[in-house]
């Protein structure tokens, strides 16, 4: 799957090409990719552990799904197309920002991404994809921010982005 070739973008999001994911992440070169977040009725958030063989971040607790469009894919056919393959189910999803980051990780690996933000709602229990997740769980905003404060290690660098440093520009919502 490292082989899929994924968007290169600029900071405008204009495509620039197309290049495999594991070369993208060797070279840190600026990329398309999409984080979800899905809300149930109690206004919880569904979080997930990434399996522990992911090629960075295996172990760490992120938003519901993240990935990248590929090639020829649009961000609305990538958005549901990932949630089925790594949470076993599909919602309305609803854009609501994109913001720009890159971090490096220790085992070489550069992430930069144009990450593009979705929230959705949904009651449906995950039927997880062993290879994605480990585990997952619903939270509620107050609990989530606490152990992001007290255990940030436990969390991916862009989930805490989202949900720490975007403060303005997301929220839990409590009418979806």
């Amino acid at each position: 799957m490292l082989e899929e070739e994924i968007i290169l973008v600029d900071e405008l999001d204009q495509e620039l090409g197309f290049l495999s994911k594991l070369e993208v992440h060797q070279k840190g070169l600026l990329h398309r990719a999409f984080s979800i977040l899905v809300f149930n009725s109690n206004h919880e958030l569904l979080i997930h552990q990434r399996a522990f063989d992911k090629y960075h971040s295996a172990g760490l607790w992120t938003n519901t799904c993240c990935s990248h469009p590929r090639k020829g894919e649009s961000n609305e056919q990538a958005i549901h197309r990932r949630l089925k393959e790594e949470m076993g189910f599909d919602c309305e999803l609803k854009f609501i920002f994109k913001f720009l980051y890159q971090t490096n990780f220790a085992d070489g690996l550069i992430e930069h991404e144009l990450d593009h933000v979705y929230i959705g709602h949904s009651d449906q229990i995950p039927q997880v994809d062993p290879k994605e997740v480990n585990a997952f769980r619903w939270i509620n905003q107050v609990s989530l921010k606490q152990e992001m404060d007290q255990f940030p290690e436990r969390f991916t660098f862009w989930f805490k982005e989202i949900i720490l440093n975007q403060q303005n520009q997301f929220y839990f919502p409590t009418d979806l």
